[in-house]
């Protein structure tokens, strides 16, 4: 199957960002891609919550992600909007990764589960939680012969989510994102090759890259990854692009065989906690 990362700088303004994202879908398309995936937050990249009640739509009846439907049928192809802010009834929004299927109907849905509260040097302190829900469950879809698994950016730094997915049979790994500049440079790709080397599954990221409207600076850098944690696709760079690459079940079954970390996973004992 051939699959696509699709980059983007995305900004304020949701009807800008689908314009933006078109073209990329169609040029995908022309290359034969049957999944393509788009980054966290590709229809909108608010800065706070004043940003988010301006412009964040409801989820029924959503205008860019029924846009978004029609061009999965016109291009008969999966296409993954990595996430969306959506509005929820007590105030906050979920971050919410929409999968649309090659017939333009919704698949799943998945709300970010790990909610980035961080300071980083050099940064503004980022507090994910004070604006958005958690989500609670794991979501797998079927993509063809593939089983997707989803998470999404912050995601990627809690292996057990990525295990849980790779035992209930997901093959691929999405993990749209939007990722800062230091932590990028520091991790992005060491994080994304340990959560294809441990379960031996392919690993899609679409990334946002490059300095944004709301005063962000985004890695870029897309991967694509095989279940031998080796980067078959990157981009270079933090500018708007398409990466693609063909990706084989068969390496899946390969890369379990050789090192059957799934199978040879047990359960265990935590050690007491010292007291006083």
């Amino acid at each position: 199957m051939k699959i696509a990362a699709i980059q983007m700088c995305s900004g304020l303004d949701p009807q800008a960002n689908l314009a933006a994202l078109e073209p990329m879908l169609a040029e995908a398309s022309a290359a034969g891609v049957r999944y393509a995936q788009t980054p966290e937050v590709a229809l909108l990249f608010p800065e706070n919550r004043d940003q988010l009640r301006s412009v964040a739509a409801n989820f029924e009846g959503h205008p860019q992600l029924q846009r978004v439907g029609e061009l999965a049928k016109q291009h008969s192809m999966y296409v993954h909007i990595g996430s969306l802010p959506i509005p929820l009834e007590d105030g906050r929004f979920a971050n919410r990764s929409v999968l649309f299927g090659p017939d333009g109907q919704q698949v799943k849905i998945y709300d970010k589960i790990h909610l980035f509260d961080a300071d980083i040097a050099g940064l503004n302190a980022y507090r994910e939680s004070a604006t958005y829900k958690a989500g609670e469950e794991a979501v797998v879809a079927q993509v063809d012969a593939f089983t997707l698994g989803f998470a999404i950016c912050y995601d990627m730094r809690f292996p057990k989510l990525f295990n849980t997915l790779a035992n209930a049979g997901a093959q691929l790994m999405a993990v749209p994102a939007a990722f800062t500049v230091p932590t990028g440079q520091a991790h992005w790709h060491v994080l994304l090759r340990a959560r294809a080397i441990e379960t031996g599954s392919y690993v899609i990221a679409a990334a946002q890259g490059g300095h944004h409207p709301n005063g962000r600076a985004t890695y870029g850098h897309s991967l694509i990854i095989d279940p031998w944690g080796k980067v078959i696709a990157e981009l270079d760079h933090d500018r708007p692009g398409v990466l693609i690459a063909d990706i084989d079940l068969a390496a899946v079954g390969e890369a379990r065989q050789r090192v059957p970390a799934l199978a040879n996973a047990r359960s265990f004992a935590a050690p007491a906690l010292h007291e006083g």
